[in-house]
């Protein structure tokens, strides 16, 4: 498997992967979103490749952090894998590769809205751990941040997610 930087071409496959793994087309809408706006960060759309076919996608973009201070920290949203490659490590490969590039450019904080199961192996916590909350109601265990190499306690707040997620 190959884990690399999205390219122009891969867009069609992209949409694909994530509506096959989703089942509706909101999470593939609020990639191309994404992609338009300010908040996209071309090195953080990774897709994971085998055999020259793309079966993974994961995408970190900038979304705010509103306390004493604006701030812009990374979403993870979405992460998809075709289904019949799902459950062999592909998801989590995805994950360690972004945050690992997300380090690398001195990103501070990642929220993530998802699974506590799954993401609490690479570090993700309640946000309100880090005094970070949600900008709708949901169980505190599924919203969730993980602090980075370039994180400071400045990072509090509640999350304000730009107009592209109001979709899904």
């Amino acid at each position: 498997m190959d884990i690399r930087c999205e390219g122009l071409l891969d867009y069609a496959a992209i949409a694909e992967v994530n509506i096959l793994a989703f089942g509706q087309e909101n999470e593939a809408r609020l990639v191309e979103e994404i992609r338009c706006s300010q908040g996209y960060i071309p090195e953080l759309s990774l897709v994971a490749e085998i055999d020259g076919v793309i079966v993974g996608h994961i995408l970190f973009s900038y979304i705010d952090l509103i306390g004493e201070e604006s701030l812009q920290v990374l979403s993870l949203a979405p992460l998809a894998v075709l289904p019949q490659f799902q459950r062999r490590g592909i998801g989590s490969a995805l994950v360690e590769a972004g945050l690992e590039k997300a380090n690398a450019i001195n990103e501070a904080l990642v929220i993530v809205l998802g699974h506590p199961h799954f993401y609490t192996r690479f570090g993700f916590e309640a946000s309100v751990n880090y005094k970070i909350t949600s900008p709708f109601p949901v169980p505190e265990d599924v919203f969730m941040v993980k602090p980075l190499q370039n994180y400071h306690q400045k990072y509090q707040g509640k999350v304000v997610y730009p107009p592209a997620f109001s979709a899904v």
